[in-house]
């Protein structure tokens, strides 16, 4: 894994208090207030085709002694890719070669470095339509000239397109040329709650597929600083490089989320994981695949604060008060 909501707004209503001296309101609002729609336009593409399940699991529920018949019925929608792209090196001190005056007494003592190479990674990937629609993450296929889809069974593999990417969300769509491809079954991953079991399926260091277990640790983790909009599912089943862009399934086999990033001192697995809910995964998708990009609207808001302390007048309450 290179290194790993629907976007709310949130609207705050601040009243100044009638009996504060040093209420002061400078809401100064530069307002030039554009609210961008997303439109599909006529000549969109058409909606793929998902296949979804809302049902609710049962909440008495008991824990099952074999995954085995989930984990058939879902690794064959989970992929490997393999990307690659040409990445131009500059060495150290070419910025001063590239002066004239240098390369008159110098030379160009880097001439025989080549200036270009080839650079590789590999993730997983999730088939969510038959006709060969593949989420992902953006980084795995991000700036990539050759993209390879290598199904789970590793004797088939195609070439595939880049339909659109979304790095704020780190979500990209890529499509392969197929018929009847196994396509994973949807959920509605609102409905997931902590402490639900879950299972990540990836290509973690290139080994081939494999399947991790653990549960749901929390929901809605933001602030991380890995994407513009977080809105995570966090979760211990085991995560590693590799596994950007795999599948998060609940136990009953149904995607809830794309396996994202770890958080990890070693740059291997330490138990916190993070997917992106399909929620938020889907929404992005659907944008894409219709417009080639997620536009968002915005409302350009500055705020100051609507008080201001001035002073403290210490009198003998004040050692009472701490």
């Amino acid at each position: 894994m290179n290194t790993p909501f629907s976007p709310r707004s949130r609207s705050q209503s601040v009243r100044p208090l009638a009996r504060q001296r040093h209420a002061t309101l400078p809401f100064s609002l530069s307002l030039f207030a554009s609210l961008l729609l997303a439109t599909s336009p006529a000549w969109a593409a058409a909606a793929p085709r998902l296949k979804t399940d809302n049902s609710l699991l049962p909440a008495d529920a008991r824990p099952a002694l074999t995954f085995k018949p989930i984990v058939k019925k879902v690794t064959p929608s989970v992929v490997n890719i393999y990307s690659a792209k040409t990445v131009r090196q500059t060495p150290a001190f070419a910025p001063f070669f590239d002066d004239p005056f240098f390369r008159q007494f110098f030379g160009v003592p880097f001439e025989n470095i080549p200036s270009e190479r080839r650079e590789r990674s590999l993730g997983s990937g999730v088939i969510v339509t038959e006709d060969g629609y593949i989420l992902t993450n953006n980084h795995v296929v991000d700036g990539a000239d050759e993209i390879k889809v290598a199904l789970a069974d590793n004797k088939t593999a195609y070439d595939a397109k880049v339909i659109g990417t979304d790095p704020q969300t780190d979500i990209a769509v890529i499509k392969i040329e197929g018929k009847n491809l196994p396509a994973i079954t949807i959920t509605d991953s609102d409905q997931l709650e902590v402490g639900d079991i879950v299972l990540a399926i990836g290509n973690p260091f290139g080994v081939g597929q494999t399947v991790t277990m653990g549960i749901v640790s929390a929901k809605g983790r933001a602030g991380m600083g890995i994407v513009d909009y977080e809105d995570f599912i966090q979760t211990d089943a085991s995560i590693n490089p590799g596994n950007s862009g795999g599948a998060l399934v609940d136990a009953a086999g149904r995607l809830v989320g794309i396996n994202q990033s770890i958080i990890s001192r070693s740059g291997g697995n330490q138990g916190i994981g993070f997917s992106v809910p399909i929620n938020l995964a889907r929404y992005v998708m659907e944008r894409l695949i219709a417009d080639g990009k997620v536009t968002r609207g915005y409302l350009g808001v500055t705020a100051d604060a609507a008080m201001t302390c001035e002073n403290i007048l210490c009198g003998p309450c004040c050692p009472s008060a701490g």
